[in-house]
Parts: structure tokens; sequence; C-alpha cells
């Protein structure tokens, strides 16, 4: 299905092309000034130079050519900008066209994408320096999807590194008893952890402290972590048994988030690959030693800065996690053959994932045509503008931000009582997801913005609660029209009559370009700004309208239809975004 935008363009090319100018001036635009009209058409600024005629000349010559069948008036103005509004009985025909179409009419993409997000580390609990790569991550594989792409989620964990040989050197110490320690078993391994996950996540701080300021057990835990990755059975057991239990906590905090993900695979995945691949790069010349490491160029004729060889392994003959990234590649290039690659990161990491894809790309392990792109984002900063802190100073653990967030909204909708407590309850883990979601989604990704809990759970303003509440409210207009009697399914878009009406049309309409553009941008923040702007218009033509009231039921039928779509829209908007609305609040 067409977009508006392209049906009155259509218009405009054909009219620029009998008037004789070029149709590729035509383009047709939402209009910056509103108070004036509903769209623009800017082609005769452009072409003055060109046709050494003034502005106004071209744009009185367009309009004299104008099939204006469709429009309500199109006028051409000084200095040359052609001003148009749409014929209320066009815009209420491509409504319910619109509202007929699978998906409102998009056209969908098709790529296979591989969407690296997620990145936790095993052994140790989620905080909030993970909540913007799940959240942004989980909406982008959405709204990939949405449009027709084949999209596969991999949270990528760290599970491979000296953070492994540090908790078996610290169990070793706390349970030296365990059979994985005797050197001289020979059994099975039991299939049940030695620790739980509360006990893992000490485990871990301690030894990472302890490795500070002992350094003979630094050096167990590195050699306990080289036994890892060569293969050590009891090691191996170990390293599976902090997997499984990490895995599963992992999995129970990431569904607090509506957050899942395809593929666990982790850094270890990659291990297979980086013999071969450094081998590989040294075979190809593009490998060579720097005081003692083994590095690759990556500096192209086309930089306008300098940037550093890429490390693929260092002086004392250990991989990184460039040589595993590449590894990663490898992989995944082997059992999916992606069209793209998409990395949702801190963007502090610019420069690594800039290594890795030049490496990747240089030495074919992606093919040249392969999309590989790193998403870098902000930090979540606390009210004194640094990054987010527990009171005492440490960093937060997610799930107690989810539970903050939770009671804050539970205690807002307390004084407005309406439901149980244990209804109550659950409205707010929905509201207080939307809260934490939309606050951070509504920023855009490269931005640091502050985690500022009174705004992000207020029900008024750009904020998540905001859109639920809006949501919420079309909800019970229709169950109420149900309930008197109306079929939701027998009523048809009627043409507008009034500001609002005509206003909450024209937004509707701009969903597909919307969609479009969060999804080619990858930018989750310009669909919140949308469904912002949306329930705006709604609830200006919910105070403007007798929507329930109305006595011709024509006209009622009508404006059901209008809030029943907009409902739609809403709803297919938020779960792109990763939350959805309760029936009530």
């Amino acid at each position: 299905m067409k977009k508006i935008q392209e049906l009155i363009t259509e218009k405009f090319k054909k009219a620029f092309i009998d008037a004789g100018y070029d149709e590729s001036l035509a383009q047709v635009v939402v209009s910056n000034r509103p108070d004036l009209c509903q769209y623009q058409c800017n082609g005769a600024m452009a072409g003055a130079k060109q046709y050494k005629k003034a502005p106004i000349q071209i744009a009185n010559d367009v309009v004299e050519k104008l099939d204006t069948s469709d429009f309500e008036s199109v006028e051409a103005v000084n200095p040359g900008f052609i001003n148009i509004n749409l014929k209320p009985d066009f815009i209420a025909d491509y409504l319910n066209k619109m509202s007929d179409a699978e998906k409102f009419g998009i056209t969908e993409e098709n790529e296979k994408i591989i969407l690296d997000y997620g990145g936790a580390n095993v052994a140790k609990p989620l905080h909030v320096g993970h909540l913007r790569t799940a959240v942004i991550g989980e909406s982008l594989k959405r709204i990939k999807r949405y449009m027709g792409n084949e999209v596969i989620g991999d949270v990528h964990l760290g599970d491979w590194g000296l953070q492994i040989g540090l908790i078996i050197m610290e169990l070793k110490e706390r349970k030296p008893d365990l059979v994985y320690f005797d050197e001289s078993y020979e059994g099975e391994y039991p299939k049940e952890a030695p620790f739980t996950i509360s006990e893992l996540e000490d485990i871990y701080p301690t030894a990472s402290a302890k490795s500070k300021e002992d350094e003979e057990f630094k050096k167990k835990a590195e050699e306990a972590t080289l036994k890892l990755q060569e293969g050590y059975a009891p090691y191996r057991a170990i390293w599976k048994h902090i997997m499984d239990v990490s895995i599963a906590d992992l999995k129970e905090n990431y569904k607090k988030l509506n957050v899942e993900f395809d593929l666990w695979k982790g850094e270890s995945d990659a291990d297979p690959y980086i013999e071969d691949l450094i081998q590989e790069l040294i075979d190809k010349g593009l490998a060579y030693e720097s005081d003692g490491a083994l590095v690759v160029d990556i500096a192209e004729d086309t930089d306008n800065k300098e940037y550093p060889p890429c490390i693929v392994r260092k002086s004392n003959g250990a991989a990184l996690y460039t040589t595993s990234d590449l590894g990663t590649i490898i992989e995944r290039e082997k059992l999916y053959q992606p069209d793209a690659a998409i990395y949702i990161a801190d963007k502090r990491q610019a420069l690594h994932f800039l290594q890795v894809f030049r490496v990747a790309k240089k030495a074919g392990f992606a093919p040249e045509n392969e999309t590989m792109e790193h998403i870098g984002f902000g930090t979540v900063n606390g009210p004194d503008g640094k990054p987010f802190k527990t009171r005492d100073g440490g960093v937060m653990r997610l799930e107690y931000l989810i539970d903050d967030v939770n009671e804050k909204v539970y205690e807002k909708m307390q004084e407005n009582k309406t439901m149980s407590d244990d209804e109550a309850k659950k409205v707010a883990e929905m509201v207080g997801l939307a809260a934490i979601k939309y606050g951070d989604l509504s920023n855009q990704a490269s931005k640091d913005y502050i985690f500022d809990m009174d705004k992000f759970t207020s029900f008024e303003g750009n904020t998540g609660p905001y859109i639920l509440y809006t949501i919420v409210r079309i909800k019970s207009i229709l169950a109420k029209y149900q309930a008197e009697g109306g079929n939701l399914d027998e009523c048809h878009i009627n043409t507008p009559d009034s500001d609002e009406n005509v206003n909450l049309c024209l937004k509707l309409t701009q969903i597909v370009d919307t969609l479009e553009t969060a999804s080619k941008e990858m930018a989750p923040h310009k669909l919140c700004q949308y469904i912002y702007e949306l329930s705006n218009e709604f609830n200006r033509f919910y105070h403007g309208t007798k929507i329930l009231k109305e006595e011709d039921a024509e006209k009622k039928s009508g404006y059901i239809a209008l809030i029943k779509l907009t409902k739609e829209v809403l709803e297919t908007s938020i779960d792109l975004l990763g939350f959805e609305a309760p029936e009530k609040m």
C-alpha cells in the first residue's frame, strides 16, 4: 500500500512534468507550519536556479497543471512554497484502506540479521549498565522483525575469560574436598552444581578483590583459566555448572524486562576458531609482530584521523576480546550467512568494533557486502548526572531498580485506589516496565540520560505510563460501546468533521513512515516520539468530541472506528518497544 505522501507526490510529479519541470522537484513533505497547511511541496525553491525563474512562477505553473481532485486547497505562496490541504473524505478513505491492510500497509524488508545485544557476564548479576543494551536491542529486534526481516538475537555471554579461573580458585579454597580438585578422581562429575546463584555471586567479587592483592592467587587463576581453555575435564565440569546456574538466573531477570534471546552463545563458542583465524591472518600477510604482540593494520586512505593497529594476540600469547569477536563472526558466517550484523554496545567501544569489522572484511571472514554496524549507547545517569549508583555508591542491580520503579508506580496507583492490592501490583509491574523502557527508548541511543524516577513514573507528559493510560482510556470507550450493543467489526471511519478529528486522522497516516524510519535508522526513539504525539492528538479529540454520547449512530460508529485504529497503532507500537498495556489503570 502506498503511503499518503507518495500518493500526493505522484500527482505533483505529473504536474511538474506537465509544466515542463523535472519530476525530482516534486517531493511532498509534512508541513512544518501545521497552522497554515497539512503538507508542502518546496521543489520550486530548489528549481529556481536550474530554470532561471522566480520560485513563485514555477510554483504557480505547477499548481495550474495539478489534478486537485483529492485536495481541499492548493496554494502557491511567496517566495515559492506550495501549501496543500487534503479533502477530508480522501483522508477517511485512505485510513479505511490502511485499517484493512496487513501491518497498516508497510512495505516489507527482507534481510537476515544477527543482532548481538545483552552482553551479560556469567557469575555476575545484571546491573544498571546492562539495561540499555537489553532494552534497545529487544526493541530493534521486534521492529526489524515486524518489517519483514529474519532476526536472530544473540546474548553473546562473557563466559570464557579470567573470571572463570578466579571462580575456580576461590571455590577450591572454600571447598577443597570437592571431587573436581582430587587429581586421582576418575568417576563422573556431579550433575548438581556445588554452589547456588547467591553463592556464585559472592564467590566472583571475593576472588576478583583477592586477585588484586594476592599475586600468587591471581597467577593460579590464570593457570586455571588456561587449563579450562585447553580442555581440562574437572574445570570444564565446573564451568558447565557456572553456565547452567548463571543462565537460569539471567533468563529469569531478562524475563522481568520482557527480553528474550534466540541464542545463548558466548565467547567460549568462538574459542575453536581462534587458532586457525590467527594463522590465516598471518598466512595472508595481514598480521605482523609489534612489541611482541600480533597486530593487523586497519587504517584506510579515506580516514580523516589515525587509527591504531588491531591487536589480535597479546605478547604473552593470550587472545583478546577482539580475537573472540572475530571467531564469533566466522562462526556466524558458517551457521547463518547473515546479510547484516548489528551490535548494541556502549558507545565507548566504538574503536573496538571499528577494528573488528575492518579486520573481518580485510581477511574475508565476512563478505564485503555484509552490513556490520555498532549502535553505541550512552550511560544511564543518576540525578547528579553521574553513572547511576545505589545510595551507598555501589552499582545497582537491575532487579532492584525494577522493584523500586514498580513500588513507585504502585504507590501512585494507591492514591486513587480502584482495584484490589493483588491486581494493583500486577498492573504496577506492567506500568513500571513501560516507565523503564519508554524512559530509556525515548532518548536517542547515543546520548546519556538521567534516570528520573518521578518523571518516568508520571501518568502525565512524555512517559510510558501516559501512553498506557491513553490506550486504557480507548479500551474503556470501546468496551462501553460493545456493552451498549455496538459491533466494532461493522464500524468504518467517516469523513472527519472537526480540526481535532482531522489532526488525529493525519497523525495516524504517519505510522508507516515512522516504522520505516525507525527500522532504517535503527532509532526506537522516533517511534516513541510518534506515539506520544499520537496520544496527544487522541486526547485532544477525546476532550473535544462526544464519542459515546453522539446521537447520530453513523457518526458514533465512525468515531469508534477511528479510535479503534488508534488503539491498534498504539498497541502495535508499544509491543515493538517491548511492553504492553493493562486492561485498566
